[in-house]
């Protein structure tokens, strides 16, 4: 039903990911380093670079999967399946026999030269969405203004009230109960636990839509900034946008901001108090001649993003810091001296992504966002902002083919219409097939800053 739907519905993204793949040519791109979690442990795994690499993504803005990262995952295995498949037939009217060959390939895990991934982003708030079931415990610890990546498990619980408010409509009762467990056996990191009840529930979901949903991961930008050295291809990033004035100028007019103010941070320090929470920080940078000399941070108190349920029931960011950092740990930037968060548009050149499937952008994603990534890919391209990526670290900067879960067939909850309702909140999964699979192809052009 779904593979129909979006054949009929979304045949110019095939069509355009068939004509990008006969002309893809094989970087010299590193090993691609990626990871699953099955029975609760990690499994690193290593792709050859050479693939071609489409990106989706998931939240650790709470431990259970959204409606919303249900349908990005199953749009982009239909996605990569048929475009692999209409690349090795050739592109013509789909038929029954194509369909039932692509359903035998959906049930396999990712193969052929496009290969969809998760980039899973640890620097967002833990409650960032105010759909956290650990609500209460999260601010009582003092970690809801700590990016997830550092968030522990030790004094975290079920925050009553919020599962029983929102009783299968953010959430339902067995995933409120199977995080609980969770948090007694999967004692340490947040991000773990998280991983580990999200992958749980993917396995699940793939026997009922016949398609392995159990993409290989990347956790991006604070678990690869630990374990880079300082030679690392974040690093350079962060060091280059950093070198004087003119570097900052040039990131700021991709990302449409005056220079009059400084107070858009690249990266933002955290805390020696343990905040990172971007929304809770406030930032300027100073200089001295055309060197960055000082970059001064504040964190304070502050609201988050609602849910869909109840707007006004908004979970908050508390934090309460001041202080500032020397430009040089910038100019010569180390993560282990001076952890930071850089922003998604910065630390996504290091995502192998070749091809990006977007969430609703126009209605629920940010267009704003997805026209700074655009702008900046296209920068580093002409040589305009980050030189030597492909000599230093075998990357062609471009902007990649870029796809858009449509605003209008977003799928949502039956009687509550959100698409932050966690999947377990859908009695009947059938709906959502029902819904059908619409995806759209975005013009790159029109997301170009100029």
């Amino acid at each position: 039903m779904l593979l129909e739907d979006f054949l009929k519905n979304s045949w110019l993204c095939v069509e355009a990911l068939v004509k990008e793949l006969a002309t893809f040519k094989q970087e010299r791109r590193s090993k691609v380093s990626l990871y699953y979690v099955k029975n609760g442990r990690r499994n690193d795994v290593e792709l050859d670079g050479r693939h071609f690499f489409l990106r989706t993504s998931v939240e650790y803005s709470s431990p259970q999967l959204t409606v919303e990262e249900v349908q990005g995952i199953i749009a982009a295995r239909l996605l990569e399946t048929c475009g692999n498949y209409f690349s090795q037939y050739g592109l013509h009217q789909p038929d029954q026999k194509d369909i039932d060959a692509i359903c035998e390939i959906l049930k396999k895990p990712s193969q052929g030269p496009i290969i969809s991934y998760l980039l899973n982003t640890d620097d967002v708030e833990p409650d960032r969405y105010s759909i956290n079931p650990l609500r209460e415990s999260l601010v009582n610890s003092g970690q809801s203004a700590f990016p997830s990546a550092n968030v522990k498990t030790e004094n975290l619980k079920i925050d009553q009230k919020f599962a029983q408010k929102y009783e299968d409509s953010l959430v339902c009762k067995s995933e409120v109960e199977r995080v609980a467990q969770l948090l007694e056996s999967c004692r340490g990191r947040y991000v773990d636990m998280v991983d580990t009840a999200k992958f749980e529930h993917l396995e699940r979901l793939s026997k009922f839509f016949g398609i392995n949903l159990s993409l290989n991961a990347i956790r991006m930008p604070l678990s690869t900034l630990e374990k880079e050295t300082t030679d690392g291809l974040l690093h350079y990033i962060l060091r280059k946008t950093h070198t004087d004035y003119e570097s900052i100028e040039r990131v700021y007019k991709c990302m449409g901001r005056s220079m009059k103010n400084l107070t858009t941070l690249l990266t933002v320090p955290h805390s020696e108090k343990g905040y990172g929470s971007k929304r809770a920080a406030r930032g300027r940078i100073y200089f001295e001649g055309i060197q960055i000399k000082k970059v001064k941070v504040s964190y304070r108190t502050t609201l988050l993003y609602e849910n869909e349920i109840d707007p006004s029931d908004i979970s908050i960011a508390k934090a309460d810091d001041t202080f500032s950092v020397d430009g040089i740990r910038f100019i010569n930037y180390n993560f282990r001296e001076t952890p930071s968060s850089p922003q998604f548009f910065l630390y996504s050149l290091a995502s192998p992504e070749d091809a990006a499937l977007w969430h609703g952008v126009g209605v629920f994603g940010a267009a704003e966002l997805l026209k700074s990534y655009t702008t900046i890919r296209l920068a580093c391209a002409k040589n305009q902002l980050i030189s030597d990526l492909n000599e230093k670290y075998g990357i062609v900067p471009k902007i990649p083919l870029q796809f858009n879960l449509s605003p209008k067939y977003m799928w949502y909850h039956p009687t509550h219409h959100n698409i932050d309702a966690s999947i377990g909140c859908i009695k009947d999964l059938k709906f959502l097939a029902e819904l059908g699979m619409k995806i759209e192809p975005l013009s790159s052009d029109q997301y170009i800053r100029r």
